[in-house]
């Protein structure tokens, strides 16, 4: 292993569309959503272990899910636990361990990722990263990994690449465009040009903090202002001063969709951001009859391709039901059309108005 290669993390979110299992004070990255025995930022962070080491791996996340992240990853030592004092999105996070690290390693090469991204087949993705690291240590690159689109997803990146290779495997970027509308998402499609963003970064950190102040100065200025604070114990007092003044804005607008420097490598590993309910039906193994269930007393009959998720203590008998989404805690109970779940956020919202924060 490299010790000029790092990982960053980020585990802020607040995983709305996995309501009710994922709450405000338990977001989804720490749930074990598909019933394998381990939450996703543990798979997440094991599989990383596979590519650098441990000491090399920073997670991100927001100040009130500090304690959680000691828990489950009790590998990792408390100085690599950034806390966030608020939620200002990927590139105010990005800026944050970028900024760190170059004081820390100048040298340094970094891997940014969700916690949250479902990707089983390890050593694929470990050969990809490898060849990430790779392309980015010999040029001034800002890489992403690129999925092959299955359904026009309106929550995705979508990129466009050369044909030709600029490496092998490594594709120059055309066009890079975030959260398009379902008529230019269904467009992309058809075209058979485009691939997903998997959100996944690699980036010499030298490379990217200089995008950074091409691109985003107004966040870029606001953290350089305090560099010399970091990796000291002024670096707490720093980040509240910071973030504060930073724009909420993601690294795909404010840096991707604009540079000139990107690529892409496609995947050839299976990828699931697991965001919605939906795209845990995709990915857990399923009955005769397409129903997809996390719960040892599920008793199904005459229902078909319903994700279910439940205690494994209740008796849950179903009937009828056909593409339902069915997920019981203890103190909510969601019964929802499947072609529905986009609206799972609305229905939070409304939750709220009526019944307040208890049960978000």
């Amino acid at each position: 292993m490299n010790k000029h290669h790092y990982v960053a993390i980020m585990a802020g979110g607040i995983g709305s569309r996995f309501w009710p299992m994922s709450r405000t004070n338990f977001p989804k990255q720490f749930l074990d959503i598909l019933g394998t025995g381990k939450t996703l930022i543990q798979q997440t962070f094991d599989r990383y272990a596979k590519l650098v080491p441990k000491e090399n791996i920073y997670i991100i996340t927001a100040e009130e899910y500090t304690g959680i992240v000691k828990k489950q990853i009790p590998d990792i030592a408390d100085e690599n636990i950034l806390a966030e004092p608020s939620r200002k999105n990927t590139a105010p996070c990005i800026a944050y361990i970028a900024f760190k690290l170059i004081n820390k390693d100048p040298k340094a090469l970094m891997i940014a990722a969700p916690a949250d991204n479902l990707i089983l087949e390890t050593e694929e993705f470990i050969k990809t990263a490898k060849k990430a690291f790779s392309f980015v240590d010999h040029i001034n690159a800002l890489v992403t990994i690129g999925v092959k689109p299955t359904y026009p997803n309106t929550g995705y990146g979508y990129i466009q690449h050369d044909t030709a290779e600029a490496a092998p495997d490594v594709y120059k970027v055309k066009t890079f465009t975030e959260k398009p509308n379902v008529e230019l998402a269904k467009a992309f499609i058809s075209s058979g040009d485009f691939l997903w963003n998997a959100g996944i970064f690699t980036w010499k950190v030298k490379n990217v903090l200089t995008a950074f102040e091409k691109y985003l100065p107004e966040v870029y200025e606001v953290f350089a202002a305090e560099k010399d604070k970091f990796n000291t114990d002024k670096e707490k007092e720093a980040i509240e001063s910071i973030y504060p003044q930073c724009t909420n804005i993601s690294i795909d607008f404010g840096v991707m969709e604009k540079a000139e420097n990107v690529y892409v490598i496609p995947a050839t590993f299976s990828w699931s951001d697991l965001g919605t309910w939906n795209s845990a039906w995709e990915n857990k193994e399923k009955d005769y009859f397409g129903n997809a269930v996390v719960g040892k007393k599920v008793m199904a009959m005459d229902a078909r391709n319903c994700m279910v998720h439940v205690p494994d203590n209740k008796l849950v008998v179903l009937q009828g039901l056909d593409e339902y989404i069915i997920v019981d805690t203890k103190d909510v109970l969601l019964i929802c059309k499947k072609d529905k779940e986009q609206e799972i956020k609305e229905y939070v919202a409304e939750v709220k108005r009526n019944m307040g924060d208890k049960y978000l």
